[in-house]
């Protein structure tokens, strides 16, 4: 494909969504390499992202140049890469999540540095949606969401919980501390472990350096916020299997996450390459197959138009506290990252991802359960 006609064919595309090459509106791109045009076209996703962070070109609003890209589907029109193909397959024929891989996937993100994710999250490092409701800072909203979670799970002194997925020990230790109960947190990145532990001090939490498919014992409540992501859709069913064994006969799992409005076994090769190698957002379908029979379904939340806010206050502190970890981690790094949380953000704008907190019984709750809000 030559450049006049690359370019003429992204010029066409992007009209339908409203922006423009070299135009005056914030979500106009500025090229200033006309390889851009052929790699967008040929290597979809992938071509988009390594060539921004090339700098072959620009946007001062990167946000809402996805969304509006995304809101009128332009994504899809795009020529997939030739690797995609290979992905799906591979992702077929193999556990792209295996116990193994989930330590391994993990350095190449969670492991990237506590520095990092302490300029960029709030106070108490919660790396998952905030819930803004009657919030105005990112510190108010992450500790509404962590509370709305603890009621939501209906916790009670003396309580015995399992953190599937711990993070920095966010939601451990501000159920242990608010809530007096015993949290036990699971992570299998060893950076985390060594925050969560120093965060959790004094408190009757546990934190382990351990895979889900290694737990063992029974728990009053179970709750997984932002970890689904990477279980993989062949191992949805045995997840499922393994929190209702986990759970007690009268306890109460939440799980939050990230999810998709159509099923898929691949995902995006752009944030599978650079940003969460291994993950997959599932859809409403593949998580009801994967709960049936095992769960009653109490209550479905969503409140994705929250996450939008969330990423862009992150992008707000990362960018706001480069200088102080620019040496380490340098310019490409930089053009990277702003551009992963700022395409996350238009992709929720444009409610092409969900984020969903849904509770589960084993049994049904005796009278109904009481939806929190």
């Amino acid at each position: 494909m030559n450049t006049l006609t690359a370019r003429q064919k992204m010029e066409d595309l992007l009209h339908r969504a409203g922006i423009s090459i070299h135009g005056s509106n914030p979500w106009d791109i500025q090229v200033y390499n006309d390889r851009f045009f052929a790699d967008a076209l040929i290597h979809g996703s992938l071509g988009v992202g390594e060539s921004y962070m090339k700098k072959w070109w620009d946007c001062s609003r990167l946000d809402e140049f996805f969304a509006r890209i995304l809101k009128v589907s332009l994504d899809k029109e795009i020529v997939k890469e030739w690797r995609l193909f290979g992905d799906i397959i591979w992702s077929r024929l193999f556990n792209l999540q295996s116990i193994k891989r989930s330590f391994q996937l993990a350095q190449k993100h969670y492991d990237l540095g506590n520095d990092l994710f302490e300029r960029m999250l709030d106070e108490n490092m919660v790396y998952s949606c905030a819930y803004w409701k009657n919030a105005l800072t990112l510190d108010e909203a992450q500790a509404k969401k962590l509370d709305l979670t603890c009621r939501k799970l209906n916790l009670r002194p003396g309580m015995e919980i399992l953190d599937v997925g711990c993070g920095w020990g966010s939601f451990a230790k501000f159920a242990a501390g608010e809530y007096r109960v015993r949290v036990t947190g699971i992570t299998v990145s060893p950076e985390q472990v060594v925050k969560a532990r120093k965060m959790c001090e004094g408190l009757p939490v546990d934190i382990q350096l351990k895979d889900y498919r290694e737990i063992t014992g029974k728990f009053d409540r179970i709750v997984s916020i932002g970890m689904f992501e990477h279980v993989g859709y062949k191992n949805y069913r045995s997840y499922m299997r393994l929190m209702h064994r986990c759970l007690k006969d009268d306890g109460l799992f939440l799980l939050h996450t990230i999810g998709g409005n159509t099923s898929s076994t691949w995902t995006d090769p752009w944030i599978g390459t650079y940003i969460f190698p291994g993950s997959l957002l599932p859809s409403i379908k593949q998580m009801g197959a994967a709960i049936e029979g095992l769960f009653v379904l109490e209550d479905w939340h969503n409140f994705s138009a929250d996450y939008d806010r969330t990423l862009l206050a992150w992008h707000q502190n990362f960018t706001s506290r480069w200088n102080e970890i620019k040496d380490r981690y340098g310019e490409k790094f930089y053009r990277m990252w702003s551009y992963y949380l700022l395409v996350c953000a238009g992709s929720f704008r444009a409610r092409k991802n969900q984020l969903w907190q849904i509770v589960l019984s084993k049994n049904g709750i005796p009278g109904g359960y009481q939806s929190v809000r």
